[in-house]
């Protein structure tokens, strides 16, 4: 397994773990077409060469012998929803669920911190749904700390989303 930044070429692989993570992590009763429309709409080759090619954005993945197995993107300028919050948000991690525990989310958090401390980033953020146990449990036991909350909205819905926080100085 070897930590790499993304390319032009990894966009397809970005967007299928996208889809696969967001749908597994979020849709637990079975895929309505409100939900199959957003991921279906935002989870695109296009848009996620988009993003990797925006000097704003970092994006981390692993890549094991078949592929990648995970992904982590860091971005700059990000407003906080937490009053005196960070610039520098992790906005998006993902490792497909069958490589939870083998360290990979570990080494992708890793290097996104180590990119970060060398932005001279005093501090990193993230959100993510208040009803996501495990990803909860993972990031306090990586030293974050719970700060604040704000709202994920899609459409006229809104799901309350955690806020945590890393110092990095």
């Amino acid at each position: 397994m070897a930590l790499r930044k993304a390319n032009n070429s990894d966009a397809s692989s970005l967007a299928a773990i996208s889809i696969e993570v967001w749908l597994g992590t979020y849709i637990k009763q079975g895929v309505n077409s409100f939900f199959a429309d957003y991921v279906l709409q935002e989870f695109t080759s296009e848009k996620l060469a988009q993003r990797i090619a925006d000097p704003n954005q970092l994006f981390l993945v692993s890549q094991n012998d078949q592929g990648i197995d995970g992904f982590i993107q860091v971005s700059t300028g990000s407003a906080s929803p937490v009053k005196g919050g960070s610039t520098f948000e992790i906005s998006t991690f993902y490792v497909q669920p069958r490589h939870h525990g083998k360290g990979v989310g570990k080494r992708l958090l890793k290097g996104a911190l180590q990119h970060c401390r060398e932005q001279l980033a005093e501090s990193v953020w993230l959100a993510t749904n208040a009803e996501n146990t495990p990803a909860i449990a993972f990031y306090l036991a990586q030293g974050f700390s719970h700060v604040g909350e704000t709202y994920f909205c899609m459409g006229k819905e809104a799901y309350l989303n955690n806020v945590y926080a890393y110092p990095l100085t």
